[in-house]
């Protein structure tokens, strides 16, 4: 079939295998050209290992330090009618390369959330690794089942405390308009922590080490995003605020539970990008499209891969690493620093209908979200007959 986007408000309901395949290639590339990175990470788990940072996290860990790799995601597999995920193909290709390097690279597709697949994992390291090294906890979604209780948790995107009125930009309908969010409740915030904060991470952690297959001194890690001034209403002091600082609380209480292992957990906040997650925030797509503006003047731009590999050779394997009060990895000073927020809160107030497409990159927002998706790549022809059928 001849592939084109299909977009839906802030999501892509198909995908181009041939397009995600490419991103995967361009990453790698940019990890081998960094040579050799020293000693780093052997057998390494990452939970949320298809797309984004959990992607880029697989690709430096394998092609950076000739790790063996298991991958968790939850991705939906093609069908001759139907293109399969991008995670889907993302992972396809990544095993292609890492088979192709001589990498042991396996993925489990399934619910990271469930009893069951953490017992599948547990069984797939005692059969070929022995033990990992290296936890990437890297999950992203809306909603979560308590594997204790069977109960169903979905999370909520709303300020904390009181309501919230602010700008943001319609993808849809290329559109600048104000939304109002009222205030959570105390359930909905509940309820978002549990989806998205760090009791399964612990219970990942609690698991595998039940299981003798941590190794000692163990890193593990998990990704946040911070922000500054601008989105601290929709995502600092808000639901996922208060998710995010559960992290917190789980990277004690790993650390602290597998002591006697030596396990070092820390959450590690990442700059803002355009991921499938990202888009669906309101706020951010507009708060993104002028830090990309700014940061690209700047010449402090990175995507995925570099703020990955940046994380790895500075703090999980190096002695740059920058702590902030929370005993977090910090990776976002090149955007959370006041001088380049006071040029994006500048923007930001000047920013109106007639001049958001000058004052701002949201073409190369678009760009990157298209990318998600295995779409707008150079050299991929996208009027050519493609078989969506890929298998790992």
């Amino acid at each position: 079939m001849v592939i084109k986007p299909k977009i839906r408000g802030f999501i892509c309901t198909n995908a181009h295998p041939q397009g995600c395949a490419a991103v995967v290639a361009e990453q790698i590339q940019y990890i081998k050209g960094l040579g050799e990175l020293g000693d780093g990470p052997k057998k390494v788990l990452v939970i949320g290992c298809s797309t984004g940072y959990g992607l880029a996290s697989r690709i430096t860990s394998a092609f950076g330090y000739g790790a063996d790799t298991l991958g968790v995601c939850f991705e939906k597999e093609p069908t001759e009618r139907k293109t399969a995920t991008a995670g889907w193909y993302n992972t396809a290709a990544f095993h292609t390369q890492a088979k192709d390097a001589g990498l042991y690279a396996e993925t489990l597709n399934g619910d990271a959330f469930s009893n069951e697949l953490k017992e599948q994992v547990i069984d797939k390291i005692k059969a070929d690794l022995g033990q990992v090294d290296l936890v990437i906890y890297s999950l992203a979604s809306p909603r979560r089942t308590d594997p204790a209780t069977g109960e169903v948790y979905k999370s909520t995107l709303k300020p904390v405390g009181q309501a919230y009125t602010t700008k943001t930009y319609d993808t849809d309908k290329d559109k600048i308009h104000d939304v109002s969010l009222e205030p959570a409740s105390e359930e909905e915030i509940a309820n978002t922590v549990k989806v998205m904060g760090g009791e399964d991470w612990e219970l990942w952690l609690n698991a595998l080490s039940a299981a003798g297959v941590l190794a000692e001194g163990c890193k593990t890690t998990a990704y946040t995003y911070i922000g500054k001034e601008l989105t601290w209403p929709i995502y600092g002091s808000a639901t996922i605020g208060k998710a995010k600082e559960d992290l917190d609380r789980a990277a004690t209480a790993i650390n602290t539970d597998h002591a006697d292992l030596e396990v070092d957990a820390h959450v590690s906040s990442l700059k803002a990008l355009v991921t499938q997650a990202s888009s669906a925030i309101p706020v951010m797509p507009l708060y993104i499209s002028l830090i990309y503006k700014v940061m690209k003047e700047e010449g402090t731009h990175e995507g995925c891969i570099e703020q990955i590999a940046g994380l790895y050779t500075q703090c999980l394997y190096g002695d740059a690493a920058t702590l902030d009060e929370q005993n977090r990895y910090r990776m976002d000073g090149k955007e959370t620093n006041d001088a380049t927020q006071a040029k994006i809160k500048a923007l930001w107030d000047q920013v109106t209908q007639e001049n958001f497409h000058d004052l701002s990159d949201y073409a190369g927002y678009h760009h990157e979200f298209l990318k998600l998706f295995g779409f707008d790549v150079a050299g991929v022809d996208y009027d050519a007959d493609v078989d969506p059928v890929v298998n790992w």
